[in-house]
């Protein structure tokens, strides 16, 4: 099985590619991966595909990392599909098993058996790339695990990377010193690598590590933005330079245009992020997540120039501009919301910024309809109690308070302000002694929140 590009592949795939990431691009992991092993599935041998499907499945994992018996549980999970895909491989049936394993890393990309079950899979696929790729990922989470060290040293050998090669071979031998065999693999590493020619080897070998010798650089950073939290001006215009040269290779995927924007947006070029929005917007009308990187990268153009303009001293100017950017803000969300009724985050949003400039009515309606969504529906019952206490009624308050309680489990901030604002509202009703109870639940776990110490020692004092 033969590596291919994105522009080998049929167009159904690049489309899956496209959508999966762009969802990598804005967090929606789930999507990502759906799409992306998608791409898998009907393009084996497409690597980039493979690398974003395990970006994205680490993040996830990330994000909820689990506990010894959650990762146990997982693994009982994988088991029938693990003996399933062993017995694939040990049949000559290498793709079928390279499918299997990739369910398997779904279901935890960090599982070592799945890992190596996959790099297996991927060699008798005629994919060493692929392998590396993962293990090389593997190396990061088990910089010690020596199964995936050596498998990876003998990659690097195969493929002729041969520093690396040796890199791996140093590090078995500090773990396993008195090892004959891990001996004899780092000699036969050093004379290779001593007749290694030059070429790509020299420029993989600068650095030793995949991220180092992943072609594109933008793809590069995508993969290391979460342990790169500063960029140099330098990063940036090598980004931008490369995103431009994918952009004449192929002018119609709107992922290279969103890409662009970002990183003009990043050096403050807002001009020309908005230029690539507007190219993108116009190869795919009517995304909404286009929409809405064009609101915010706008929104960032006007407060830089507010930030200049307060610098230069200029207080009128300044003002005005404020007032430019916030009508901008008010008439762009109410255009969205009227483009996308149904989007539950625009109705929030719209919901809230009514309720800032007092059309309580309005506001409210849009957080009956933004509750009916599980991400938003706590925020929402906050605000429509708040609105409801603007308006002085404060029954119809407590019961959207109290609901949105009943939901929470746990006594995080949220819960905490939750429980804070019914003090307040029913010491409005008069009820004091109902008010202390919501208070004392926050005393006992947060002493320090906001007024809450004085509040319950005055309860006691009277």
């Amino acid at each position: 099985m033969a590596e291919v590009t994105l522009e080998q592949v049929p167009q159904k795939v690049k489309d899956l590619f496209n959508r999966g990431f762009a969802a990598f691009e804005r967090g929606n992991l789930d999507y990502a991966i759906d799409m992306l092993m998608s791409c898998v599935e009907l393009s084996p041998g497409l690597l980039r595909a493979r690398k974003f499907l395990r970006a994205a499945e680490i993040q996830k994992k990330k994000k909820k990392p689990g506990n010894v018996v959650s990762d146990a549980l997982l693994s009982v999970k994988g088991l029938p599909t693990y003996f399933v895909a062993t017995a694939r491989l040990k049949a000559n049936k290498p793709e079928q098993a390279l499918l299997l394993a990739e369910k398997l890393l779904r279901i935890n990309p960090l599982h070592p058996k799945s890992i190596m079950l996959f790099a297996e899979a991927s060699v008798a696929a005629g994919l060493p790339e692929a392998a590396i790729q993962t293990l090389e990922i593997a190396r990061d989470f088990y910089p010690s695990h020596i199964k995936i060290i050596n498998w990876l040293g003998q990659l690097y050998q195969k493929v002729g990377r041969t520093k690396s090669a040796r890199e791996c071979f140093e590090k078995l031998c500090e773990i396993c010193p008195n090892d004959p065999g891990a001996l004899k693999m780092l000699k036969d590493a050093l004379a290779i690598d001593s007749m290694a020619a030059d070429g790509w080897q020299n420029a993989a070998d600068k650095g030793g590590t995949y991220r180092d010798i992943i072609k594109d650089t933008d793809e590069a950073h995508l993969l290391e933005q979460e342990s790169k939290a500063v960029q140099t001006d330098r990063d940036t215009e090598v980004l931008i330079a490369n995103t431009l040269k994918k952009i004449d290779s192929d002018p119609e995927n709107i992922n290279y245009y969103r890409q662009l924007s970002k990183l003009y947006a990043q050096k403050k070029a807002f001009t020309e992020a908005i230029s690539a929005l507007k190219k993108a917007i116009s190869l795919n009308p009517g995304d909404p997540e286009l929409d809405k990187t064009m609101s915010a990268t706008r929104t960032l153009m006007f407060n830089e120039d507010i930030a200049q303009l307060k610098a230069a001293g200029d207080s009128d100017a300044m003002e005005a501009k404020v007032l430019e950017r916030d009508q901008y803000i008010a008439d762009d969300l109410q255009a969205r919301v009227a483009r996308y009724p149904n989007d539950p985050e625009l109705r929030y949003e719209w919901g809230s910024l009514l309720f800032q400039y007092q059309h309580l009515n309005e506001a409210i309606q849009q957080f009956q309809i933004s509750q009916r969504s599980p991400k938003y529906r706590i925020r929402s019952l906050y605000k429509l109690a708040m609105c409801f206490k603007q308006k002085g009624q404060h029954d119809l308050a407590i019961e959207q308070l109290e609901k949105a309680g009943l939901e929470l489990t746990s006594m995080d901030q949220t819960k905490k302000d939750i429980l804070y604002e019914l003090g307040q509202i029913t010491e409005l009703t008069g009820d004091r002694e109902k008010a202390a109870g919501y208070y004392k639940q926050i005393y006992q776990v947060d002493i320090g929140y906001k007024d809450i110490a004085t509040k319950v020692e005055q309860v006691y004092k009277q």
